[in-house]
């Protein structure tokens, strides 16, 4: 049985704040990334080894051993990005109900990582989204590299399934998919029958959504080949102070 794969419709750069108002999510494509971050995708590229070695995820309560990541967290405020001290990653079992209750402690990304010209380029260029459609302020970020790997034979993105994050918004950059199937991005009306359905295929392809409006999963993903494994970036912008235990 042959699966259509769905291609997302881009908006362009400087439409992005708007398509979030409208229609509560915009994708970009890899040409539009660059030219919002205002860096050659070779900048990019330059963090993508980062992925080749990311640490266990040994808190799945599935028992999974498919997904590898690294997680931290910075303040952009006054377009100065500055990285709080390591803390935990947190979300209550309103939005995770597999993960959430838990205090999930992490290793943080790599120094070399966050020195980059270009993650302050990207983390700054993406507030400035989150302050055009919800008022400018400061935005607490955080950051998890994910690896999903089909070593087992399937690797599930989103095993807590269909949900929210807790936060104002959550950017998903996909990285690298490699000798996989399914992973399609699903997002639905966080109140309404409506959705879109598509498959982020394309390194460097940007989706951002308003997680107060809409919810979101990505489907399992199965190998085509061996090694097969799908990479992604994703950061929550959230007002007023990151999400713990006592928020």
């Amino acid at each position: 049985m042959n699966i259509t794969t769905l291609s997302p419709s881009f908006v362009e750069p400087k439409n992005l704040a708007g398509n979030l108002k409208e229609k509560s999510f915009g994708v970009l494509s890899p040409a539009g990334l660059s030219a919002f971050i205002d860096a050659p995708l070779a900048e990019l590229e330059a963090i993508k080894k980062d992925w080749e070695d990311l640490p266990l995820d040994n808190f799945l309560k599935d028992g999974g051993r498919y997904r590898r990541r690294r997680h931290s967290s910075f303040i952009v405020a006054n377009h100065n990005v500055t990285q709080v001290p390591h803390r935990a990653h947190y979300q209550p079992l309103e939005y995770n109900a597999l993960h959430g209750g838990m205090q999930r402690l992490f290793e943080p990304m790599l120094p070399a990582t966050v020195q980059q010209p270009v993650w302050s380029k990207l983390l700054l260029a993406i507030s400035q989204v989150c302050s055009a459609v919800k008022g400018e302020q400061p935005w607490y970020v955080e950051s998890h590299q994910f690896r999903i790997d089909t070593n087992s034979g399937i690797g599930r993105p989103t095993p807590e399934g269909a949900h929210r994050d807790g936060v104002d918004f959550v950017a998903i950059l996909l990285v690298a998919r490699e000798h996989v199937s399914g992973g399609e991005s699903r997002i639905f009306e966080a109140e309404g029958p409506h959705g879109q359905r598509f498959t982020l295929t394309e390194p460097w392809t940007l989706l951002l959504l308003d997680d107060h409006r809409v919810i979101h999963e990505s489907t399992p993903i199965q190998p085509t080949a061996a090694g097969g494994h799908r990479d992604t970036l994703v950061l929550t912008f959230r007002s007023g102070g990151f999400l713990t235990q006592d928020a």
